[in-house]
């Protein structure tokens, strides 16, 4: 396997150093007092000069603020290796650029891009997730939430009534994406629509989640007829189930990428060296080191198997189902990396990490434990892609508990 990049993109990736070299850290030059600049106006400053670069959002179309670039995968990954061995930032966070301008870009009117696109890219607009209900999360299908055509001040208007859970900070964001049933008589899937809500309207009520590590990452949102514009809806009416699934599959790829648990056990080879184990160093203890090996080997094949998706879709070949097994694999390490740091931090696992402020030393290990928790739900439990492998990836019979 040669895994070697041409000249071509050898030549390409020593632009995108300079580049970096060039602006990252922001240069004197950015205007009056750049080197003092808070860190968020330096990363604003960065990612609009990333774009006029055509480095950052290369598939977005100039017109909604992308760079518009045409579509290079190799290019792409040179880009994001380089970035992230310098710190740059890249993306603006949050679950916007990741889930809902890809959603848009395929499924949204043009309108809808045009408003929301540019300004979600920047991060002037954040969005939260409304697919989750208290009676509804593996089983998104069964949601309850309903929203119906009124006449409003402003003309047409979707009269939203209904219960969210476990929406990703939402109390920080102004708009969210929602899957209510428009069509009650329909079937199951046939009758939800995907629809647009500014978070701030009245009848909309977010309340925040106390989690087991005192954080409130999470919330409950309530509405109790909320009103959004009727062309806020994105796709046909009672098709949200085949929108929600173009949002479901971008937020899985972001999550299952092989990086982060590379990234990962990085991150705990170094705790490994640095703490005893039933008192010796830890790295040297024959049963720790013996399930590093065991971690790293799963590690190094979800690596491995990424190049060779990577390699494919270069090729314009289709990877097929291994592609849908990448987010259960990444959950799975997560898992065993939780397990052996907990292990390897020892007493400390029986404090709590900080409610307020960023957990240092060990304590930020208990909330990479609860974390590989939460990544089991995100995006689709592990069980639900299990499902996903064995019916879409092997053509398996359903269960008959799904029925």
């Amino acid at each position: 396997m040669d895994l070697s990049y041409n000249a071509e993109y050898e030549a390409f990736r020593q632009t995108v150093i300079s580049f970096l070299k060039a602006h990252w850290p922001v240069p004197d030059s950015a205007g009056e007092g750049a080197a003092d600049w808070p860190r968020p106006k330096k990363e604003a400053w960065f990612r609009k000069q990333a774009i006029e670069a055509g480095f950052l959002y290369r598939g977005v179309p100039k017109e909604f603020g992308g760079a518009e670039q045409e579509a290079d995968i190799l290019k792409a990954t040179i880009i994001r290796d380089e970035f992230s061995k310098r710190r740059a930032p890249m993306e603006a966070p949050g679950i916007g650029n990741m889930m809902l301008v890809p959603t848009l870009l395929e499924c949204g009117t043009q309108a809808q891009k045009e408003r929301f696109v540019a300004k979600t890219l920047t991060g002037e607009y954040h969005w939260a997730q409304g697919y989750s209900e208290p009676n509804a999360g593996s089983d998104l299908a069964s949601l309850r939430t309903r929203a119906e055509l009124v006449e409003g001040e402003n003309g047409l208007e979707w009269s939203i009534t209904g219960q969210k859970i476990w929406s990703t900070l939402a109390q920080y964001a102004q708009y969210m994406f929602v899957l209510a049933r428009t069509e009650p008589d329909a079937g199951k899937h046939a009758g939800i629509s995907y629809l647009l809500i500014d978070l701030k309207a009245p009848g909309v009520t977010i309340r925040p989640i106390k989690q087991v590590t005192g954080g409130k990452e999470f919330c409950e949102v309530f509405f109790d007829d909320a009103r959004t514009p009727a062309d806020w809806i994105v796709g046909e009416r009672g098709q949200g189930w085949t929108v929600s699934k173009a949002t479901l599959a971008h937020e899985r790829s972001s999550i299952g990428g092989a990086q982060t648990s590379v990234g990962l056990f990085e991150k705990l080879l170094s705790l490994a060296k640095g703490v005893n184990y039933q008192g010796v160093p830890a790295i040297e203890h024959p049963v720790i080191r013996d399930r590093l090996v065991t971690l790293e080997g799963y590690v190094q094949s979800h690596l491995y198997s990424s190049y060779r998706q990577l390699s494919m879709a270069a090729a314009k070949q289709n990877p097929g189902r291994i592609t849908l097994m990448n987010k259960l694999i990444n959950t799975n390490i997560g898992h065993m990396v939780a397990d052996l740091a907990k292990d390897l931090i020892g007493d400390a696992a029986l404090t709590m990490p900080p409610i307020k402020g960023r957990a240092e030393g060990h304590e930020k290990w208990l909330n990479q434990f609860f974390g590989s928790l939460g990544v089991a739900i995100a995006g689709g439990t592990s069980n639900i892609q299990r499902n996903i492998i064995a019916e879409r990836g092997f053509d398996l019979p359903r269960d008959d508990a799904q029925e």
